[in-house]
């Protein structure tokens, strides 16, 4: 799985491309058939939001898969994101399995 992380209107962390890095990586074993994860860091000066967002982008055969959070720090928000996805990998899984046993 190809990885990538780009910061919007923000300075590159080194170790949350690590954290990210890492747990992404997870993912690809668990779920072998995601082909690529683009990840968006934004940080917004909204007073009603918590203004550290993380985007997550799959791509997957099927429709991609989108989650988006918004916390408090950058590491709650890129765990959120890819628990996010988790479950959109094991549902998109599912079906994979339930075509595979009607043919």
């Amino acid at each position: 799985m190809t990885i990538n992380i780009q910061y919007v209107q923000m300075p590159t962390s080194e170790s949350l491309n690590g954290i990210v890095t890492r747990n992404l990586k997870k993912l690809g074993h668990k779920y072998q058939f995601v082909i690529r994860a683009d990840v968006f860091f934004k940080l917004e000066n909204d007073p009603r939001g918590k203004g550290n967002i993380c985007e997550i982008q799959l791509s997957a055969p099927g429709p991609r898969l989108f989650a988006k959070s918004d916390e408090n720090n950058f590491e709650k928000a890129a765990a959120a994101t890819i628990a996010d996805l988790e479950r959109q990998l094991k549902k998109r899984k599912g079906k994979f399995n339930e075509h595979r046993k009607s043919l």
